[in-house]
């Protein structure tokens, strides 16, 4: 049996290593004791312990930063020939810095981001899109289809990054748009049910209503049915639209939208609702013009 270390163990990090310790040896590590503990697994004091040996490793980490270094020590820790996944979500261009780094040591690395959210980790659903040779992605793939249900070869290293940032800039404007309909729907006596019913078997159906309705008591486990608790939360919405806006301006790519669903979002962040999910910026909406 194949052992893979698992480096972040939060929110995300932690049931999918749950979920690769039903097929295989999980060594895991995280900065919180607490994050350490939850792991039904052997847990290590140092992020080099537990990639010791290991044939794989996973890191599920905040930002590209703490990316570039913690697997930077791994490799200076330990010199033989790893797999190296990392699906933290992470600018394209640190993702490429990363790769040249792991490679240039005689490893493989994949950026392998996810889409699902904390439900999605849990349940081993995740969407995986994949950066990488093809010869990593197929020694990855075997550790993503225990924890996802969807794993794409988007091509290059940083392609998984890439295809991240603009699948969610569509979803931050989707969000946006709906959440206005909604409300102008409701200024207009509309009721949200016959919004739904028509909208959702219509031109204008999205993930954004069939799934993350932000109005409650039209679509079973929509976060708008818990007081907007997370499934998504807004900050890191903001995160992934702040790092589209990094690859817009690198590219030299004009998208008009993004960059306003990027305004909306800083806005509502900044107002102190970053721990809702991205889903309650109808609230805002909602306070306009009023």
């Amino acid at each position: 049996m194949k052992t893979i270390a698992v480096i972040g163990l939060g929110n995300m990090g932690g049931p999918m290593a749950a979920n690769l310790a039903k097929e295989f040896n999980v060594r895991g590590f995280d900065v919180s004791d607490k994050a350490r503990a939850a792991l039904d697994a052997p847990t290590f004091d140092t992020a080099e312990e537990a990639a010791q040996g290991a044939d794989a490793v996973l890191t599920m980490l905040p930002n590209g930063e703490l990316v570039k270094k913690v697997i930077g020590s791994l490799l200076e820790a330990d010199n033989g020939e790893k797999l190296y996944i990392d699906s933290s979500t992470i600018a394209v261009s640190d993702a490429r810095e990363v790769a040249q780094m792991v490679q240039e040591a005689g490893s493989h690395f994949v950026d392998a981001p996810v889409s699902g959210g904390v439900a999605g980790a849990t349940a081993g659903t995740l969407a995986f899109m994949v950066g990488g040779e093809e010869e990593a992605f197929a020694a990855a793939k075997p550790y993503l289809e225990v924890m996802g249900r969807s794993i794409t070869h988007c091509g290059v290293s940083g392609n998984g990054q890439a295809v991240k940032a603009c699948n969610n800039m569509i979803l931050a404007v989707h969000q946006i748009v709906l959440a206005e309909a909604l409300v102008l729907g409701e200024r207009l006596g509309l009721d949200h049910q016959a919004f739904f019913d028509v909208v959702s078997n219509a031109t204008g159906n999205s993930w954004a209503l069939s799934v993350n309705a932000p109005v409650p008591d039209v679509v079973p486990g929509s976060p708008a049915n818990n007081n907007f608790k997370p499934g998504f939360a807004s900050a890191l919405m903001l995160k992934d639209l702040n790092l589209a806006m990094v690859s817009a301006e690198e590219t030299g790519t004009d998208t008009v939208l993004g960059k306003i669903a990027a305004e909306q979002y800083a806005k509502f962040v900044d107002s102190g609702h970053a721990g809702l999910d991205f889903s309650a910026i109808i609230n805002e909406v909602r306070a306009k013009g009023q």
